[in-house]
């Protein structure tokens, strides 16, 4: 029976190929296929819909319903049993589709005279396309056997829409990757820019999605499999060698390159009559939409591994390397499902921009735009299958929208808001040399995050009066192994060089959260942003902390030297750490090395707890670092890297400024100096609030640096505090909305 199905199965996909070998318009070949299904499959309907838009399907052909129909009948994604499949992105196979919940009937198809009904996804790399639709006149269910025809004839279906064989009239029939397409996203860091596409890993293309000699086809597979183990097994050596911690990821590889249930799948998917790279993508299509529905984090992962394994199957089978030769377009915007900071820093500063499928706002390729300030829009869902290189973009990082192959109309808008913003830019560039004092008197400093050398060039075009962070951390994460000694003090030497003598105060190694060593073996840990990271990691490890410290020391080579820990949550804590300052400084003085001119060492309050340290935190501490973003999420107990509540809570609320202004008075009483870092010091109404509430020292972004100097001089912040109160007073939950008020009235 099986033998006879895949026959069948084989004799339909030859005929389907030579349809489409036809030289006839892409409406012509859905006309015949429509046909030649219902024939094969012996029903009296078979219809085709294709998405006209991302929430619309459209009737485009069918055999069996009332031709007037066709490109007449449209459903909403959900809508109907057809919609349900789409929005799915699985089977629906009923013997009652009227009595069927969701059913919607279309009086101008025809349709009530038919009780079966299978939908089935035309779906590509989980994008769903559209559905194929069998109906017939009695009720019965589609074999198991039938069902699976249906899914091979869809995914070449699919592939031939990808490829353009179906392109005619009409929004529906429109040559896919010729569209306009807005995509909406999460922030990751502010700015616009029109650009190009520039793929970071080209798409795959499949040419010959059917065979009819299934045997040449088995015998490409496996031949392709075994150069896929030998290279994961040469991987998995390497990694032993390197003492790193990547053999769990790589040996969850070998399993599945080993799995015999894949391979068995991926040879009946042969047997029916696909080719051995269809094959692969059809089961990768289907673990791409499991991936997309299962809730359990470990099994995404493992879903995720195999559909990497899938993509490295391909391009062994098609020949299509990850490097297809393709020219960095001008004003290249990066498009990539994720990238590590390591593979980000390759491309260098020519990129305009940055847009992920995934990804995370407090990640490594976010740290890294900002460093570079340009646009990067995160979670952008579904650009991978619509961008294709060189396709135009216009990326919105104030909004988190991406504006794919934009018509003249968006693009016409989009370039008036660049000129805006440059036109902004050169009012900022006035005021650079000039210091950040308001008109009542009130000077506040500013000064810039940093973390790459290349951030420091910005230092004197920014305006910024030193830097008031910087992240250690990027030098660890883009390595395959700990960095050693020498390289660090090499390199931090290069920083202090670079700031000319402005101050620079370098933070300690912040690991763990979202920030995990390639060499370092992870922690399943429930929620790692309150887990083992940060000064906890440095103090369980003290080796590599006095490395680090040592580094610093040997670096500033008798230089005035500032040094904070980050994510002190007990003065204990700050203690320990200061301790293993002062046996490097003692180690270094025994050795003979000069030892700084000045030493400030400070940390970092960035949990709630230690606003209410004992006095001797603060009197202990050279200075007091405010850590925004790790204080603002622990203060709302909102995970920073969630949109569904981060976006709820205002750094303007009352509560949080009246926390902030106790540490500030805590700091004063103390004499200890006190700053604010974080993404809320570079967004100028914030920035002119924070000083408001006293706060005379604020470090950011280096692009930031301008728009908050501007602000700043153009405020008095005696006026901007009687704001704030007077919006206390009212028993308003936030200042934003009187401050908004007070400042458009400055103009």
């Amino acid at each position: 029976m099986a033998d006879r199905i895949e026959s069948d199965s084989r004799k339909l996909l030859g005929r389907l190929r030579d349809a489409l070998a036809e030289d006839s318009a892409g409406q012509a070949r859905l006309n015949r296929i429509v046909g030649l299904i219902a024939d094969s499959m012996q029903t009296e309907v078979c219809s085709i819909y294709l998405f006209r838009d991302t929430e619309t399907l459209e009737l485009c052909a069918t055999e069996g319903l009332q031709a007037e129909a066709v490109h007449q009948t449209r459903m909403r994604l959900g809508e109907g049993l057809v919609g349900r499949v789409a929005r799915a992105k699985t089977v629906t196979n009923t013997a009652d589709a009227p009595g069927e919940k969701g059913f919607r009937y279309m009086p101008e198809t025809g349709e009530e005279r038919y009780s079966s009904f299978c939908g089935v996804p035309i779906q590509r790399l989980g994008d769903v396309l559209g559905v194929l639709v069998v109906q017939s006149k009695a009720a019965r269910l589609f074999s198991a056997d039938e069902v699976y025809a249906l899914e091979v004839v869809a995914m070449v279906l699919a592939e031939m829409t990808e490829l353009g064989a179906f392109v005619g009239e009409g929004a529906a029939l429109s040559a896919r990757h010729k569209r306009p397409v807005m995509f909406r996203g999460t922030i990751g860091q502010e700015g616009a820019v029109e650009g190009r596409v520039y793929l970071h890993e080209p798409r795959v293309t499949v040419t010959n999605p059917i065979s009819d000699d299934p045997e040449a086809e088995v015998a490409r597979l496996r031949a392709a499999v075994d150069t896929l183990r030998v290279s994961v097994d040469q991987m998995l050596s390497d990694a032993h060698e390197g003492g790193a911690d990547q053999v769990q990821v790589l040996e969850a590889y070998r399993m599945f390159a080993n799995s015999r249930s894949w391979i068995r799948r991926m040879e009946e998917d042969i047997a029916s009559g696909l080719s051995a790279e269809a094959a692969v993508e059809k089961e990768q299509s289907l673990a791409r939409t499991r991936m997309g529905q299962s809730e359990d984090a470990y099994l995404r992962d493992r879903l995720h591994d195999l559909d990497d394994l899938s993509n490295r199957l391909l391009r062994i089978l098609t020949g299509q390397g990850a490097d297809t030769g393709a020219a960095m377009p001008e004003n290249p915007v990066l498009i990539a499902r994720n990238i590590g900071p390591g593979e980000l820093l390759e491309y260098g500063k020519t990129l305009k921009g940055i847009v992920l499928e995934e990804g995370s706002v407090g990640s490594h390729a976010a740290i890294v735009a900002r460093a570079w300030a340009i646009p990067l829009v995160i979670n952008a869902k579904g650009i991978l299958t619509e961008a294709l290189n060189g396709d135009p973009i216009l990326v919105d990082g104030e909004q988190g929208i991406v504006h794919l192959r934009p018509d003249d109309n968006v693009a016409s808008a989009f370039r008036d808001k660049i000129a805006m913003l440059a036109k902004a830019q050169e009012r900022y560039a006035s005021v650079r040399d000039l210091p950040a004092e308001a008109r009542c008197g009130t000077t506040i400093s500013l000064h810039m995050n940093a973390g790459l050398m290349a951030d420091l060039p910005s230092l004197k075009g920014s305006g910024a009066e030193g830097v008031g962070l910087f992240r250690t951390e990027l030098q660890f994460l883009i390595r395959n192994q700990m960095p050693r000694r020498s390289e660090l003090s090499a390199l931090y030497a290069r920083v202090m060089n670079a700031a000319d003598g402005k101050r620079v105060a370098f933070r300690t190694l912040d690991i763990g959260s979202d920030k995990v060593l390639p060499y370092m073996k992870p922690n399943d840990e429930p929620n790692p942003a309150m887990g083992w990271r940060a000064i906890r990691v440095g103090l369980d490890k003290p080796g590599v902390l006095r490395m680090q410290l040592q580094a610093l020391l040997r670096a500033a080579a008798g230089r005035p030297l500032a040094v904070m820990f980050p994510f002190i949550a007990q003065l204990d804590e700050f203690r320990a750490a200061r301790a293993e300052m002062d046996k490097a400084l003692e180690r270094e003085e025994i050795l003979g090395h000069p030892l700084p001119e000045k030493l400030e060492v400070g940390a970092m309050l960035e949990t709630p707890g230690m606003a209410f340290a004992p006095d001797a935190f603060f009197e202990e501490t050279d200075f007091v670092s405010i850590g925004g973003n790790d204080l603002k999420q622990f203060f709302f107990a909102a995970d920073r890297e969630n949109e569904r509540v981060r976006r709820r809570y205002d750094t303007l609320n009352v509560s949080f400024l009246a926390f902030i202004e106790q540490i500030v008075a805590r700091c004063a009483a103390m004499g200890t100096p006190l700053s604010f870092c974080g993404e809320d010091a570079g967004r100028p109404v914030e920035a002119v609030t924070l000083a408001a509430i006293g706060l005379r020292s604020l470090s950011m972004r280096p692009a930031s640096v301008g728009p908050v100097k501007s602000l700043i001089r153009r405020v008095d912040i005696t006026e901007a505090k009687a704001v704030i109160d007077a919006a206390r007073d009212r028993g308003e939950q936030s200042v934003r909305g009187a401050m908004m008020d007070y400042l458009s009235r400055l103009g």
